[in-house]
């Protein structure tokens, strides 16, 4: 009898030992958006594409559930939100850049089906659809509702304003500033998110280069960049999250210089 007891011992501290000897799973850092941050059509390559080049992949996962075409309303509509906070665990990391596909005026139109309301108010639409009536909020209430959705789960958030394009006048590159990247600041003050102005450290940069450099960046448009491209935004979000070291996420960048 005694020789079992200590059989039962000796058998709950190796089990014991065992399990304090987990490793703990690693933080997950999501990103979400549109074809600007993941585009898997090659020559195109987006910036959510490249940027696990800049972190230490064996101390953080990169999960980038960016979809082409998408805005802040369809993510949330065809469930993809609802999957990742399914997974979202206290210690992850969001990043929001939305914008390229939030224009236009919610009906029942292709594009009506994916518009969203100017600003960052509170206002909503009700549109009438054959499945039934949905109602439509602001470009600030879906990307208010990532940010508080994910800050309750102990994520922390960070959000972006739309990347700039190659967009030349005068010498000068057309800036969101005064409207969706104006917005994504304003939300990611009221919910305590980081703000990464992407939007405007990419423009400066392209301006930089002028406009004969920025163009090769962007094979058929300009709004979607090739690898080469896509690095030099990587980089910009990159820039962004270095810019407050308050930030958690900078302890995951990989050991080397930029």
């Amino acid at each position: 009898m005694k020789k079992t007891i200590l059989q039962l011992l000796l058998s709950a501290g190796l089990l014991y030992l065992c399990v304090a000897f987990v490793p703990p799973k690693k933080p997950v850092f999501y990103i979400i958006g549109d074809s600007t941050v993941r585009n898997p059509n090659p020559p195109w390559c987006s910036w959510g594409q490249v940027i696990f080049n800049y972190f230490d992949t064996t101390r953080i996962s990169i999960s980038n559930q960016a979809i082409a075409g998408r805005s802040t309303r369809q993510f949330i509509n065809e469930g993809r939100w609802q999957r990742i906070m399914a997974t979202m665990k206290p210690g992850d990391f969001l990043l929001v850049e939305f914008g390229h596909n939030e224009g236009g005026k919610p009906d029942t139109t292709k594009t009506g089906k994916r518009a969203v309301l100017k600003d960052i108010g509170e206002d909503s639409v009700v549109v009438n659809y054959p499945q039934g009536p949905e109602v439509v909020h602001s470009y600030g209430w879906y990307l208010r509702k990532f940010a508080n959705e994910a800050k309750a789960k102990g994520a922390t958030v960070m959000i972006a304003s739309m990347i700039a394009g190659n967009s030349f006048k005068d010498g000068k590159v057309s800036r969101a500033d005064k409207t969706y990247g104006l917005w994504a600041k304003q939300v990611a003050q009221q919910t305590g998110a980081y703000f990464i102005d992407a939007n405007n450290i990419i423009a400066d940069k392209f301006e930089k280069m002028g406009p004969e450099m920025v163009k090769g960046f962007f094979p058929y448009d300009g709004v979607h960049t090739n690898a080469e491209g896509a690095g030099i935004n990587a980089g910009a979000i990159v820039t962004g999250i270095r810019s407050d070291t308050t930030n958690t996420l900078n302890k995951y960048f990989a050991v080397r210089k930029f």
